[in-house]
């Protein structure tokens, strides 16, 4: 068992960043170079982007890879390849539209026609209006193309005031002949569906992409670009060749590329569909299968949402079969990994249109868990009120309490992937963004477990105005000389939260299949009642539920994980065999809460009604309102951590190896300290970690009720690691601190700019008697670089311990103290240490602050942002501490 403790102060530290490496078909010399500079900023891995190369599978495309294969087994890194020559995966490098029509991607589509009755001898024209859902610059008027196959020909019986359908309905499809549906209309009016499978459906971006529900269409992605792969770098596979990233498949059936509404009840939407299909649901509805379809986009009682589930619980359980798991399996069985995401945003992971149906079932073939933040998706301090951004407003509550936690909680529950969750990050934020926003998002990502990263992105174009920001640039990227001091607190901490075992008291319920049967509650609303109070929580699927899922001793145990209770979102259906399987659950002795109501029925309309009863009376069973959830949890004492009072921007993760314990904590509040006293469930020694400088430092612990207490102050955009156990003995710790004289500078800045591809050369600017905002419009706007800050001043007080707090600062700060480098810091607090450089008497400063290029470079994503100031605004102070 290794010491992850030891192996990082040691810097034995493994690497988890591969960052998106950009191809555009540059000269070696350019590739060569941006390895050098994704290497040197202490990154271990890359992932091929080929979306911009020109000559993807092609010679030029081959040439670039040697060199970067070349680079990589040189410098000892990995190699991951971005799977498609487009975005999303789905493409097939284009060789989709080369196949058979039957591996062309597959829809249902409905239309209907209206009737009266009684009418004798009446006839209706079926194939000459195009389906509803087909693309809408074809006129209405055009003949059908014949690429359509008739399903279902069904009429409904409408109320004769209201219009609405009523449940009296017929299968006319064998009055059909020769495109003419023949058909003596009863008395009354009724609705003639018209059910089809077609081609000509779906996103007009991708019109030529594959089926995910075919496996053998889905098999024209592995010929194409995983197997031509594999042939030129079979001796390199799981060596320097690490394996494939998929960007976002779905099902992309909805005309608009990126919906995230798009489920069945949505009207004029075509559905996903292959050959399967028909089997598969007339096995799960029955022989008269055919009669209900027409309920996936019209409402009819209590059958419509028996439909609806039947339909998405087959294309998500298809979906994951015969395109994730047969490309997982491809990959395991050469020696390499397959990883990526699918599209999350605003809910969309559950539904159809850009989604896959299914977080859990869409991810489970890979071999880390996935996910992506980008456009803007969180933003500090948005956590509750939508943010304006490109594309829409977001659903925040899903972004700041729900997405991660979706994919953690999936790495959790997934023996293959190890506990390993990936998050592609930083994208498409604009220039505005720099290293202290990337801490912010990083330490959101590292407090609920995400352990591996994929910053968006290196280009080797520059500039290159496609989803800035770029770490290195071409040297434009003032910030970059930087970069490395974010990379190497991301790998501490994620080998301190890695290979050992998250420790959460709360499992929560993922809603999907309750969002397909009916009224439902999103799992991110009890996940954040309970992140707003420290009682962490993983996301359990019912699947793994119905699976490998076992109450012991009281507790749910899921693979490495155990829970305490388990929190049902409100579900007005849920499926039959999970109703039974939470009585089992009781009766194991496990404790089940129902948020907001117990559920009606079931999923798939099978009698329940003795099970849901035995539930509503159970002694291990409460229904709680979605307020009162963690007041009640804590009450019955179901969470770990505590705090001394409410405190709702306090994140928290606990991680377990043998010997240690670690606890994370982060506040994500954007201008608000906080400063509480913690209960730990340990009764020892604890430490922190700074893994900025990569420091121990011992900490006072007081004693109450059996456990240690802890009083943590954290500023804004701060984080601290508490460690405790046995693995800490022979490390050496800094003893803790108490703030005690301070003296604020106050005099003359002499102020110098630099570029920075001019940087450290600097251009005197002028003096300054008062600390500003030097991108405010007397000063320097449009100046992107760093300004550095020189001045002397007195100590006469001891100086073997000393701090200097810059105050504010605005972004990036590196500190010079009588000619000695004394640190780097990119996020507040901007404190250093300055103990015996600082002389009694007079002592020189020199700060440099460095902005990012979006003053330079005003983009069109960073206009979706509140600009910063830029430089040093203090107040500048230095403090005695004890």
């Amino acid at each position: 068992m290794s010491n992850r403790i030891k192996e990082v102060l040691d810097g034995q530290e493994h690497n988890y960043i591969l960052p998106f490496l950009w191809q555009h078909g540059e000269e070696e010399q350019v590739i060569r170079e941006e390895m050098a500079r994704v290497h040197e900023a202490g990154i271990g891995a890359v992932c091929i982007e080929a979306r911009p190369h020109p000559d993807f599978l092609g010679p030029k495309w081959w040439m670039d890879m040697d060199i970067i294969m070349d680079e990589a087994r040189n410098r000892g890194m990995k190699i991951w390849l971005l799977d498609d020559d487009h975005f999303p995966t789905g493409h097939a490098a284009g060789k989709v539209k080369e196949a058979p029509e039957e591996l062309h991607r597959k829809f249902l589509g409905e239309r209907y026609i209206d009737t009266i009755g009684p009418a004798q001898g009446t006839s209706l024209l079926l194939d000459t209006l195009l389906l509803r859902g087909l693309r809408p610059t074809i006129s209405h008027t055009q003949r059908a193309t014949g690429k359509n196959k008739l399903i279902s020909v069904v009429a409904v019986r409408r109320h004769p005031s209201s219009g609405e359908l009523l449940d009296d309905c017929m299968d006319i499809t064998d009055l059909v002949q020769d495109g003419i549906l023949y058909w003596d209309i009863p008395a009354g009016y009724w609705r003639v569906f018209i059910l089809s499978e077609n081609k000509d459906g779906g996103s007009l971006q991708q019109e030529d992409y594959l089926n995910p529900l075919d496996r053998d269409s889905a098999r024209i992605l592995l010929d194409t670009v995983y197997e031509a792969v594999y042939e030129r770098y079979e001796a390199d596979f799981g060596k320097t060749f690490a394996g494939f990233f998929s960007d976002e498949p779905g099902f992309y059936n909805d005309k608009t590329t990126f919906d995230f509404n798009s489920k069945p009840g949505k009207q004029g939407v075509p559905l996903p569909w292959s050959s399967e299909m028909p089997i598969l649901l007339e096995q799960a509805l029955g022989e008269n299968y055919r009669k209900h379809l027409y309920l996936l986009w019209h409402d009819g009682g209590e059958q419509c949402n028996i439909v609806r589930y039947t339909y998405m619980n087959i294309v998500s359980k298809l979906y994951a079969d015969n395109f994730c798991s047969q490309i997982g399996e491809w990959c395991r069985e050469r020696g390499v990994e397959y990883i990526g995401h699918v599209l999350e945003d605003n809910n969309v992971h559950a539904r159809l249109g850009s989604g896959a149906g299914h977080f859990f079932r869409s991810m489970w073939g890979q071999d880390m868990s996935g996910l992506d933040v980008v456009l803007w998706q969180i933003v500090p301090g948005f956590d509750e009120l939508s943010y304006s951004k490109p594309g829409g407003d977001t659903d925040s509550e899903f972004f700041h309490y729900g997405l991660a936690k979706l994919g953690v909680s999936l790495a959790h529950i997934d023996p293959k992937k190890q506990g390993r969750t990936m998050c592609e990050v930083y994208g498409a934020y604009g220039w505005a963004e720099g290293l202290k926003l990337m801490k912010w998002l990083t330490d959101h990502m590292l407090v609920r477990g995400v352990n591996y990263f994929v910053p968006h992105a290196f280009s080797q174009k520059a500039p290159d105005p496609d989803c800035p920001p770029h770490m290195y640039a071409g040297g434009k990227n003032p910030q970059y000389r930087y970069y490395k001091h974010l990379n190497h607190y991301m790998n501490r901490i994620s080998h301190l939260i890695s290979g050992g075992r998250h420790v959460a008291t709360a499992g929560v319920v993922y809603h999907a299949e309750a969002e397909w049967s009916g009224e439902a509650m999103y799992f991110q609303k009890p996940v954040k009642q309970l992140m707003q109070h420290q009682i962490d929580c993983d996301v359990l699927t019912i699947d793994i539920l119905l699976g490998d899922a076992r109450v012991i001793n009281n507790k749910l145990h899921v693979n490495n994980e155990d829970f305490q209770c388990l929190i049902f979102p409100y579900a007005e259906a849920i499926p039959a065999a999970m109703i039974r399987r939470l009585v089992e659950f009781a009766e194991q002795g496990l404790a089940v809460r129902f948020v907001d109501g117990l559920p009606e029925r079931s999923s798939e309309g099978s009698e329940v009604s003795a099970e849901l009863a035995c539930l509503a009376d159970h002694r291990n069973v409460k229904v709680v309102a979605l307020d009162d959830l963690a007041q009640l949890l804590i009450a019955d004492g179901h969470y770990e951590i505590s705090v001394d009072e409410h405190e709702p921007y306090l994140r928290n993760y606990h991680y377990k190896h043998d010997k240690l314990d670690v606890f994370m904590f982060f506040n994500e509040h954007p201008h608000q300290t906080i400063r509480r006293k913690i209960t730990l469930p340990i009764q020892s020694d604890v430490y922190a970690y700074d893994a900025f400088r990569n420091q121990l430092t011992s900490l006072h612990v007081t004693r109450e009720n059996g456990a240690n207490v802890v009083e943590v102050v954290l500023h804004p955009y701060e984080s601290i690691v508490l460690l405790h156990g046995t693995n800490l003995e022979g490390c050496e710790a800094l003893p803790s601190y108490i703030a005690g004289v301070e003296r604020e500078l106050k005099g003359e800045w002499s102020v110098s700019t630099a570029e920075s591809e001019h940087y450290p050369r600097f251009k005197e600017w002028g003096k300054l008697g008062a600390l500003t905002n030097m991108s405010g419009p007397s000063y320097l706007p449009r100046f992107t670089g760093t300004f550095r800050y020189e001045t002397e001043f007195e100590w006469n007080e001891p100086a073997d311990q000393v701090i200097l707090d810059l105050g504010e600062v605005y972004e990036t700060a590196q500190v010079w103290i009588n000619g000695e480098e004394v640190g780097v810091r990119i996020c507040p607090p901007y404190r250093v240490a300055i103990n015996s450089l600082i002389n009694k008497g007079k002592n020189k400063l020199v700060i440099e602050v460095t902005n990012t290029l979006v003053k330079e470079q005003p983009d069109f994503l960073s206009a979706f942002a509140q600009q910063e100031p830029s430089g040093l605004l203090g107040p500048v102070r230095v403090i005695q501490v004890e």
